[in-house]
């Protein structure tokens, strides 16, 4: 996911994106913990995926 798309992203939209991602992240968590997940790099890229939306979040509510 690209910054660029998040940025058109509405502030309710923004949050609840974050929290369906937080959730997915979470249960990827506990799956890699038990090592069900196939490819580990997903876990980062969500990660990071998630930092996106939290910055583009924290951008509209600063304005």
């Amino acid at each position: 996911m690209k910054f660029s798309d998040i940025q058109d992203l509405t502030v309710e939209e923004l949050r609840k994106r974050e929290a369906t991602m937080s959730v997915e992240f979470f249960d990827k968590k506990m799956k890699h913990s038990l090592g069900q997940v196939g490819n580990p790099l997903e876990i980062r890229g969500l990660r990071r995926d998630i930092a996106r939306v939290k910055t583009a979040l924290a951008a509209k509510l600063a304005r």
